[in-house]
């Protein structure tokens, strides 16, 4: 019988990651790489020392109720943990970590991606050469926006919301503002072309374009509403990359087809991997399949990180990124 501590990986990781986690833990594979059902997910937390989620996984409060627990940590593989009832898992006596910092840039790579491909309707002209129906070049074909020295507001000013800030000022020489619960520092926000404006509000009015960069769940869901839309400037963008709560889609939805909005770019949503078919009807949005941290790079460090943190808990040691 082992003596490693078992570990359940609810998808499957990058190689590399999947290599050291089986070189340390006695360690289950999900094989199939299919979404575990809300069953398998609870009869993991009685069978292993730790469960290895995603951010396609939920784990809701009753995964916790009723006893037996075996598990004792989550190791959390994105930065994002809405998707889990920390409050439920603490109570259980469930540590809670996640993978902070190591996404931050290509996390902003896709938001700047959509930014550009929803202001250039790149999204629509290539379905239309696809499509072989582009018939040439012509002065009014497929009219879009400039960006450059465009007014960018940002909500949510971490690391990402920084990272965004510093690709839009200095690359395209846009006027930042952006909003953050907590204040701060103007010395810092300086670094990056940016100013702290005091409400959401005042950043939708503000912007030609606007990014979420925000936690997802509790009161930040549908944070961006019918009447928060109706803020934003008609000729306005909408970014997000953050969580899909964060946005009202049926809202959006309207805000899209009633020209409340002129477009948008999304690469998360409310009920992911579905998507309303009333938004994917439409041309001006971009649609992206959740590729925030896809990049080779970010997801080993992804892995690393929570073997970083499962490995210092099982050894007796505060892991390095726990959040409950």
């Amino acid at each position: 019988m082992s003596s490693k501590p078992s570990i359940l990986v609810t998808r499957r990781w990058p190689q590399a990651v999947e290599q050291v986690l089986s070189e340390r833990f006695e360690t289950t594979l999900n094989e199939a790489d299919l979404p575990m059902s809300p069953a398998g997910l609870a009869a993991a937390l009685r069978s292993h020392d730790a469960v290895l989620p995603t951010v396609s996984d939920r784990l809701p409060a009753d995964l916790f109720s009723g006893g037996g627990l075996k598990a004792k940590i989550l190791g959390n593989y994105g930065v994002g943990y809405n998707h889990i009832d920390v409050a439920a898992a603490k109570a259980a006596g469930i540590v809670v970590t996640n993978t902070p910092g190591v996404l931050t840039d290509c996390t902003a790579d896709i938001a700047m991606t959509l930014l550009l491909s929803v202001a250039r309707r790149a999204g629509e002209g290539e379905r239309e050469v696809r499509a072989g129906q582009w018939s040439g070049w012509r002065p009014t074909h497929m009219i879009g926006a400039k960006v450059t020295g465009k007014t960018l507001g940002i909500v949510g000013f971490g690391r990402i919301g920084k990272a965004m800030a510093k690709r839009c000022h200095f690359g395209f020489d846009m006027d930042v503002v952006f909003y953050n619960r907590s204040r701060i520092d103007p010395a810092e926000a300086s670094r990056y072309g940016a100013r702290q404006l005091e409400t959401v509000e005042d950043v939708l009015k503000a912007a030609d374009f606007v990014s979420l960069h925000c936690p997802g769940g509790g009161e930040n869901r549908h944070l961006i509403n019918a009447e928060r839309l109706a803020m934003m400037k008609r000729h306005a963008y909408l970014v997000n990359t953050a969580r899909g709560d964060v946005v009202d889609e049926t809202a959006l939805v309207d805000a899209l087809r009633n020209g409340v909005i002129r477009g948008a770019g999304l690469d998360v949503f409310e009920a992911e991997p579905n998507v309303p078919e009333a938004l994917r009807e439409l041309e001006n949005v971009v649609l992206l399949p959740h590729l925030g941290s896809a990049t080779e790079e970010t997801r080993v460090a992804m892995g690393m990180k929570v073997v970083d943190n499962i490995t210092a808990f099982f050894a007796g040691r505060e892991p390095p990124d726990r959040v409950a």
